[in-house]
């Protein structure tokens, strides 16, 4: 969903489509929806590229998007890392 993410945004600034609202059109989704989305992008950039290189294990993500919204929504990206520590720690368990 970060790749998502990342792709809906550089829509909008390339001008391919007008708001979040169009894509969320487009796609079929609510503007609430294209919204959860972009905020993945509030996440440390470290966090993200650390996202990105996850594996799917036996097809089953190892991290749940809301999990990863509520880390992006922990405020500064200091606090965002040590939540993600800890949820990262679990993937090793």
């Amino acid at each position: 969903m970060l790749a998502l993410a990342h792709h809906v945004e550089s829509a909008i600034a390339r001008g391919l489509v007008e708001s979040a609202a169009d894509v969320a059109s487009q796609l079929g989704f609510t503007r609430a929806r294209v919204t959860q989305l972009l905020d993945l992008q509030l996440l440390a950039p470290d966090i993200q590229e650390e996202v990105l290189f996850l594996e799917a294990l036996d097809g089953k993500e190892p991290l749940a998007e809301r999990s990863l919204r509520a880390i992006a929504h922990a405020g500064a990206w200091e606090a965002q890392r040590g939540k993600w520590r800890a949820v990262a720690a679990s993937f090793d368990e």
